[in-house]
């Protein structure tokens, strides 16, 4: 009888497994593809500040206000987003967010004056809302939670890999000229464009649930479901009481991550938004060039990526490897007020090694610690009021340089702001706030 059963779990893990392989293989690449494109279109405004600037006089603070003002419009409709996404399905929401987000970036291409450029970067956040979270909130319906941080950590990579190939991407684009539009046109419309033709491919492509997947079996399906039921049942059982969005609100610990997060997007940001300018004053650089030597930290940053990611597998404390890359950041900052052109660049290679491990190492925190009930909710409102270090960074420096002529200043803020990122970051919980006994209807523990 014994022998039975083994058999029969047996077989119904290894038809677990089957799902969760063809999952991984039907949806990952694809999110990572529509990640880096994403990433590309948000960013490539950092490559040609000075084609704008030169073409339509759009300067320093105008340049730092157009880029920041994306994550307002990003924030302000993330949590919204996700929520539709929830109510019409992950199919049709994705598809939408991804051809508008496409047509917007497109338009880029025909801004004439700061106000257009204003107009259209907080339009194009808008239109972005929604698509990180909504892809977290994916997987939570797709794979059971030990696969679901893999998942997450792959999907991440993409924002590393679209900044490695969107200097030389945009360096190349922007050599197109022709039909009366700049090279700096054709690389917004292009890459707007290349979205909108993806959306096509995304909803051909992507079901909302297990069971529309006509590319797993039924026993696939029904497996993977299960899975992620049983799972939810566990934690209700273990949580009986779901949180409110008040308790929420009043979370110390989802405080502290949506504080540590925004200190983290200040750094990536500013470097993400500034470096292309500091680059070029290395010497006389063609935009081919300036693309290249771009892609250098993302590249270094992919590698520490990984590597902080298989230590922190080994040596288990999240919160210390966190707070490791943070001040690696840090000390790349403060270093590169301390030289010439070439010398800021390298020490921003070093803090690239932090600031994007950062990133990686920290969603593991807060997922650990989150009710799956109300998850991709909090998971958005962390990303929203964190993705707003995009507002603060790129237009404080661009206030900066345009009344001191430095943003010296700015990085020593970075550097500050990523020190006391690490220092906190041991407040943070990973683990649930286990419910009161008596709650539960059993007697307190005694430990007298």
């Amino acid at each position: 009888m014994n022998t039975s059963i083994s058999g029969m779990n047996d077989g119904a893990d290894s038809v677990l497994k089957s799902a969760i392989s063809k999952v991984k293989r039907h949806v990952l690449p694809l999110f990572v593809i529509m990640f880096i494109v994403n990433y590309i279109d948000r960013v490539n405004i950092g490559f040609v500040r000075a084609h704008m600037e030169h073409d339509l006089g759009i300067g320093a603070a105008a340049y730092g206000l157009g880029a920041g003002l994306f994550f307002i419009g990003y924030a302000l409709f993330e949590v919204p987003s996700n929520i539709l996404l929830q109510k019409v399905g992950a199919r049709i929401w994705l598809t939408r967010i991804m051809l508008t987000w496409g047509l917007v970036a497109a338009c880029m291409a025909f801004i004439q004056n700061e106000t257009h450029f204003y107009i259209l970067r907080f339009l194009l956040g808008v239109a972005e809302a929604g698509f990180f979270p909504g892809v977290i909130y994916y997987f939570t319906r797709w794979l059971p939670g030990v696969e679901r941080g893999k998942a997450i950590a792959i999907f991440l990579s993409g924002s590393a890999i679209a900044s490695l190939i969107s200097g030389p991407l945009s360096g190349l684009l922007l050599q197109i000229n022709g039909w009366g539009m700049h090279g700096w046109q054709w690389m917004y419309f292009i890459e707007g464009m290349f979205s909108v033709g993806l959306c096509v491919f995304v909803w051909c492509w992507l079901d909302s649930k297990p069971h529309d997947a006509k590319w797993l079996t039924l026993a696939e399906q029904d497996a993977l479901v299960k899975a992620i039921d049983d799972e939810q049942l566990a934690r209700e059982a273990a949580t009986p009481i779901k949180p409110s969005l008040g308790t929420l609100l009043k979370d110390r610990q989802i405080i502290l991550f949506c504080l540590i997060y925004f200190f983290i997007q200040l750094t990536i940001y500013a470097a993400t938004f500034w470096l292309p300018s500091i680059i070029k004053k290395m010497g006389d650089l063609s935009d081919i060039q300036v693309g290249l030597f771009n892609s250098i930290p993302w590249l270094l940053s992919i590698v520490g990526m990984y590597a902080f990611a298989s230590l922190s597998g080994k040596w288990k404390h999240q919160q210390a490897w966190v707070a490791t890359a943070l001040l690696i950041a840090a000390a790349g900052m403060f270093m590169s007020t301390t030289g010439g052109p070439i010398f800021a660049f390298v020490a921003i290679c070093f803090a690239a090694l932090g600031f994007k491990s950062a990133s990686s190492l920290f969603w593991p925190i807060p997922q650990a610690y989150l009710d799956a009930r109300i998850a991709a909710g909090v998971i958005a409102l962390i990303n929203s009021v964190g993705n707003l270090g995009g507002f603060v960074a790129p237009t404080t420096f661009g206030l900066l340089e345009e009344h001191t002529g430095s943003i010296q200043g700015g990085l020593y803020g970075l550097a500050a702001t990523s020190i006391i990122a690490a220092i906190i970051v041991f407040a943070a919980r990973n683990k649930p706030k286990p419910a009161p006994a008596v709650a539960l209807g059993k007697p307190a523990p005694n430990h007298a």
